[in-house]
């Protein structure tokens, strides 16, 4: 199992820790609103995380995606789980990418879904923050049709 890939277990303190940094950033106040734009059922998740179920907005086109400690989803997590198994160490490891970088991370995040897409012709693939979070754990596949082409040196005999 790849690193990034990884679960890793988290003490409660950083757990609490990363909610109160990512209220204070208001990320986590931004993913309430969304939740509530799209019209999402919210209950407490693992790890300190606010699971928004039923989410009913076309935008983004995800399994599931982040906004701060909120997870949001247009499945229930149970259905999400189990066709996506450890989808929700992804997600959290996107909260945590919060607490870094606070509203930084939307620009942040917008650059490097759009050099993905310019380089693989996709937003997930060569994107730093889903690397980093884990493309296998968030239903991404990387393969070699996803590598970018290498050009060959123009030899001439």
């Amino acid at each position: 199992m790849s690193p990034a890939t990884r679960h890793r277990p988290t003490s409660p303190d950083a757990v609490r820790r990363r909610a109160l940094v990512n209220r204070l950033n208001l990320t986590t106040g931004f993913g309430l609103l969304v939740a509530r734009l799209g019209r999402a059922r919210r209950r407490p998740g693992p790890e300190g995380l606010i699971l928004a179920e039923g989410y009913r907005l076309k935008f983004p086109i995800a399994g599931a995606f982040t906004v701060g400690n909120v997870v949001l989803t247009a499945r229930t997590f149970d259905e999400l789980e189990a066709s996506s198994p450890g989808v929700l160490g992804h997600e959290s490891r996107h909260a945590w990418q919060y607490y870094r970088l606070g509203l930084a991370f939307f620009p942040l995040y917008g650059a490097a879904a759009a050099w993905s897409w310019l380089r693989f012709r996709d937003p997930a693939i060569g994107n730093v923050f889903e690397k980093q979070a884990g493309l296998v754990s968030g239903s991404y596949v990387e393969s070699a049709l996803h590598r970018p082409q290498r050009r060959r040196p123009d030899v001439r005999n």
